[in-house]
């Protein structure tokens, strides 16, 4: 989200803004423990939380829930900070030709947050969001290079030889910078 633009086909795709947290074992959606607590709040609020779900919810650390909260917000933040920054910076007209003021961008990117955030929309930190939901569902302005005869192979062949270098080595990402590769 930090780049002027976003280029997806077919077969690319974005995944849900979800922090990963370690819990002592392993790596783990900050926003299921956040969801799970919100669930089990509204439970105790109706009065119908049981015994052994009071025994779970009583065994939390506040503290923990707190950083996991806080990570949240981070990433909240730095989504909506690099949208406006890097790929709102040229949106200077709505489609009527009114002006787009500073403030519609941050409320436009803290949509867009949202919906990426929502653990309750997308159920899975690790699930793929493609280009029809992209720009049906976020309405996000992405450049589509489907059809594209000259970028679309270059971007492809990119991609197959990141992915190849991933596995040839064991690894399970990879970080392209202008500083470093």
């Amino acid at each position: 989200m930090s780049g002027d633009k976003i280029y997806m086909d077919y077969s690319s795709s974005l995944g849900p803004i979800d922090p990963q947290v370690y819990n002592g074992k392993n790596w783990v959606p900050a926003m299921g423990y956040l969801d799970k607590v919100e669930d089990l709040i509204e439970k105790s609020k109706h009065g119908t939380l049981t015994e052994a779900e009071f025994l779970v919810f009583q065994k939390l650390d506040l503290a923990e829930l707190r950083g996991y909260e806080m990570a949240r917000d981070l990433t909240v933040s730095l989504l909506k900070e690099w949208l406006v920054r890097y790929k709102f910076k040229n949106w200077t007209a709505h489609k009527d030709g009114s002006a787009v003021t500073s403030r519609q961008k941050e409320a436009r990117a803290e949509e867009i947050a949202k919906l990426l955030g929502s653990n309750k929309l997308w159920h899975s930190h690790g699930r793929s969001i493609g280009i029809d939901t992209v720009q049906g569902l976020l309405k996000f302005k992405i450049e589509d290079y489907s059809k594209d005869t000259t970028l679309r192979p270059l971007i492809r062949d990119y991609n197959d030889l990141i992915c190849e270098y991933i596995v040839s080595r064991g690894g399970k990402a990879f970080v392209h910078s202008r500083v470093f590769f």
